[in-house]
């Protein structure tokens, strides 16, 4: 079984290991398909995510996957041999006091695919052959496992559409079009948002939102006065999802949104500036949104009922074999989109 295993930065060498059976309430799953995330281009890019999260062990990369299953074990019931599936990453304790209350992307012995957060790091997803829980995984029927590995983005762009609240009529700006932005606009246009736009330092980013709906894009370098009729008076935006992580960016909609609007804050690229004044002044709310849970079946579902679709976000798809290529083409936002490695 070969897996991508990131050493340092610059340093990710696909590696020979033995492959799992499943155990009790576990299945196999011959992997097909994996995307590229941001995390892991910071992990590929920088060997770490800040300053805080940094490799200190190799670790195999990747959770967003979907496969087939070849394997069950005992007391599997709802899976069966030859089943594609989507594999969510999100592996809750079910114990701890945040999974007592629900809140289980928020648990405390949470095991996350391909994260350095904890030590020992917990290991990805980018193998050939995964052993995952029952619950972890998701029936596919009727679609690509390229579509079917997008449900893992798509379900972090569904829970901070969640957490944002009533969609429905608002008026939405969305910073940054990358994987997250673009997602978090089918989202939010699914829940019912009238009016979408969308800021971006790159053309071909911004082609993508075009394509996928938003009423207005706008390149913040070269069109930088455009934003600034948001601004005018005490705003115009009802939510504002912030999906870039530039500081910049997060100032700039902070002062397009309208009193007592949303921030919701998705981007992570380290801890930035806050305009705290600008927060009071207008009454903002200003919420974090990290991960998902029960999102992810949600996610499926609506890929499924073609409520959403994420097929023209998928610019590239490379063999494992080329996994090097790949992570330099992903991490090229005038070229990608959403990268896609081929395993099976």
């Amino acid at each position: 079984m070969r897996s991508i295993v990131i050493h340092n930065a610059k340093d990710l060498r696909i590696e020979e290991s033995e492959p799992q059976a499943p155990a009790a309430g576990q299945v196999q799953v011959t992997v097909a398909t994996g995307g590229i995330c941001g995390s892991d281009l910071h992990y590929y890019h920088h060997g770490g995510i800040g300053e805080t999260i940094r490799l200190k062990q190799p670790m195999i990369l990747g959770h967003e996957v979907a496969g087939t299953v070849t394997a069950t074990g005992e007391g599997v019931s709802n899976l069966a041999v030859g089943d594609l599936v989507a594999v969510s990453p999100s592996r809750p304790c079910y114990q701890c006091q945040y999974c007592q209350k629900g809140q289980h992307n928020h648990c405390e012995n949470m095991r996350f695919y391909g994260s350095a957060m904890p030590f020992p790091h917990i290991q990805g997803a980018f193998r050939e052959v995964l052993v995952a829980d029952a619950t972890q995984c998701v029936k596919a029927d009727g679609l690509t496992a390229g579509e079917a590995a997008m449900a893992e983005p798509l379900s972090v762009c569904l829970h901070a559409v969640r957490r944002a609240g009533e969609m429905l009529g608002k008026r939405v700006l969305i910073t940054g079009s990358g994987p997250i932005g673009t997602l978090s606009l089918l989202a939010a246009r699914a829940a019912g948002a009238t009016e979408i736009v969308v800021t971006d330092l790159a053309d071909a980013a911004l082609e993508y939102a075009r394509k996928l709906g938003a009423d207005q894009t706008i390149n913040v370098i070269s069109e930088a006065d455009r934003l600034k009729q948001y601004q005018a008076g005490k705003g115009y935006f009802d939510v504002f999802f912030e999906c870039s992580g530039a500081a910049a960016a997060l100032a700039s909609g902070i002062a397009a949104s309208r009193p007592r609007g949303v921030v919701m804050q998705l981007g992570m690229g380290g801890d930035m500036m806050v305009p705290v004044q600008a927060l009071t002044a207008k009454e903002l709310d200003l919420r974090g949104s990290f991960r998902f849970h029960e999102e992810f079946a949600v996610a499926v579902k609506m890929m499924q009922q073609n409520s959403i679709n994420v097929k023209p976000l998928i610019s590239h798809s490379f063999p494992l074999e080329q996994a090097v290529e790949a992570f330099e083409i992903a991490g090229n936002r005038d070229t990608a989109m959403k990268t896609q490695l081929i395993f099976n």
